[in-house]
């Protein structure tokens, strides 16, 4: 863990969250708005630790679009801007959710659940006692966190790692340790606080090492190890460098060497608000941002 790297990698997410906050609008096209946020992240001198994510209404995480997405943002709709930055795998993961419409309690829940847990993350902190302050946060808004998506800690290139931080209290008595980096990011909804897994997504990851036969698909394998390492990436990052590459892309997934993240859908069809943060713990804040 590089400390310098991870704070300038946070200064990064704040740039790309406040560019998401003016970009989301009525009648915007989503893929320009993630687009500009890549184009953002690339002149700063890092990388996206994983497609950044533009999930609407009921769908709660996972949405990143393909080439061809001709998503337009709609009236009404609440999207959630989710992104993660690294500079040499010292990785910051963020979102924030924009209200288009007339959501207001559902915004303020996550977002002040994200708030209210500021003080908890320290040293000895019990992992059950952010999810209780978290669940308790969005009930006082007669809404209910959605219980089956977590926080995590973060690891170089892994960026879930060992620790699940829960949106309620699942009981875990796993204290926090000083110098862990842990991703906080409560979601609120008026369904019933279950997420299940929707259509395919455009995120990819690499799920094991094998010979490929193919020089194609060879070829485009390595770059996607070299490239991304142990981070999920973008299936339109691939076709972007190797045009006419989807039947090469596919021959990897069906020998099941990538596999493909769905998206996350909440189960009654719920709306979904979701706001997320990094510590460093007994340190500070690295995206501020998330919490304006």
């Amino acid at each position: 863990m590089n400390k310098e790297e991870l704070i300038q990698a946070g200064k990064i997410a704040d740039k790309c969250l406040k560019l998401g906050r003016e970009e989301i609008q009525v009648n915007a096209n989503a893929l320009s708005i993630l687009r500009k946020i890549e184009s953002l992240v690339q002149k700063n001198n890092a990388k996206l630790a994983f497609p950044t994510n533009i999930s609407i209404n009921e769908v709660a995480a996972h949405e990143a679009l393909s080439f061809d997405d001709k998503t337009i943002l709609k009236k009404n709709d609440v999207v959630k801007l989710d992104l993660g930055v690294h500079i040499n795998g010292n990785i910051v993961d963020c979102a924030i959710t924009i209200d288009l419409g007339n959501n207001k309690d559902l915004i303020l829940a996550s977002k002040n659940a994200l708030k209210e847990i500021i003080p908890l993350v320290e040293p000895g902190t019990e992992l059950r006692e952010i999810g209780k302050r978290i669940q308790s946060v969005i009930e006082s808004y007669n809404l209910k966190p959605v219980r089956n998506l977590f926080g995590h800690s973060i690891e170089p290139y892994n960026i879930h790692g060992g620790l699940k931080v829960p949106n309620y209290n699942n009981n875990d008595s796993t204290q926090l340790k000083k110098g862990q980096i842990l991703a906080v990011e409560p979601f609120a909804t008026n369904g019933i606080g279950l997420i299940e897994e929707g259509k395919k997504s455009d995120v990819y990851t690499i799920l094991k090492q094998k010979p490929v036969r193919n020089p194609k698909a060879k070829e485009i394998f390595e770059f996607i190890k070299e490239e991304y390492k142990t981070l999920p990436f973008a299936k339109r990052w691939i076709q972007e460098k190797f045009p006419n590459s989807n039947f090469y892309f596919n021959i990897l997934e069906k020998e099941e060497i990538l596999v493909n993240y769905h998206n996350l859908v909440e189960k009654a069809k719920g709306l979904v608000s979701q706001h997320e943060t990094t510590f460093l713990v007994g340190d500070k804040i690295l995206v501020n941002e998330s919490l304006k």
